[in-house]
């Protein structure tokens, strides 16, 4: 009898103690699906939640979702690539806070045998030759960040033309990859999923690094007044790690098939303002 009432306490306090510890923090973070697709958010998850002994939940959509996201406080940072859509967002009063963390580059990927004769063009005229060719080009038409850039190129080219060879896939970045291998099409791709997925398609690379496709990367913390129980302590403290030379370190180092998927900004950055008088 007295040992089934010590075990019975025994088994109370156990209970009473998990009832009384603390639930795991969580991170809402909006992001857009590059940095899902490019298994970069794979590397530095993992490091930030074993540091904040924290869990991050991820929704990976385009860049204007994210925004949407944040703009009605349900999440708590948004990481995106669409700078003048940031500007408007901080300006707005829906984040408290933006830093520039790295970028990569927008391409222009297509059939090996280029019947539009785009490599060697800049990106504009490159999706003229598209047009005057008569051939497929596969555009996300998401409001993400990369359609966004495709929207700014049009513009500079004197708007975009309507022709049958314009496919609107409305996906991912991963997804819209496949259907243009698939149909041996024209595509604006960001480099990162670029590298992370081009191994099994037939298309290459045509149009690469130059101004017109810079490409970007910014955390924002979303605005504690926008909705009750938005964590900005949490978010400010993902967006100092991914500032920090640790996290920057890791954007760095992180290859696929030796080549850098993305660029750290800081790191540049803080060494130039540390050899200043």
């Amino acid at each position: 009898m007295i040992k089934r009432c010590a075990l019975a306490a025994i088994t109370l306090t156990a209970l009473f103690l998990a009832g009384c510890s603390q639930p795991t923090p969580v991170l809402r973070l909006a992001t857009t699906t590059s940095t899902r697709d490019s298994g970069l958010l794979d590397v530095l998850v993992p490091v930030f939640e074993a540091k904040h002994q924290c869990r991050i939940d991820v929704v990976a959509v385009g860049t204007g979702a994210a925004l949407k996201l944040g703009e009605a406080g349900d999440v708590d940072a948004v990481l995106v690539h669409a700078r003048t859509a940031e500007e408007a967002f901080m300006k707005a009063g829906h984040a408290i806070r933006h830093e520039p963390v790295m970028h990569n580059f927008f391409l222009i990927a297509g059939p090996k045998d280029d019947p539009a004769q785009a490599k060697g063009s800049d990106a504009v005229a490159a999706l003229k030759n598209i047009v005057e060719a008569k051939q497929r080009f596969v555009s996300r038409s998401d409001d993400s960040g990369t359609h966004k850039r495709e929207c700014s190129l049009w513009d500079s080219a004197g708007g975009r033309p309507k022709w049958e060879g314009y496919v609107e896939s409305g996906q991912g970045m991963g997804a819209t990859l496949i259907i243009a291998d698939e149909m041996n099409a024209y595509v604006l791709t960001d480099e990162g999923t670029w590298l992370k997925q081009s191994g099994d398609f037939r298309l290459v690379q045509l149009v690469t690094e130059s101004d017109q496709l810079r490409n970007p990367y910014a955390i924002m913390v979303v605005n504690p007044d926008k909705a009750r129980g938005v964590d900005a302590d949490l978010a400010g403290n993902f967006a100092d790690f991914l500032i920090s030379a640790e996290a920057q370190q890791l954007i760095g180092d992180y290859q696929i098939n030796g080549q850098a998927l993305f660029h750290p900004d800081r790191l540049k950055r803080d060494a130039v303002q540390n050899t200043q008088p």
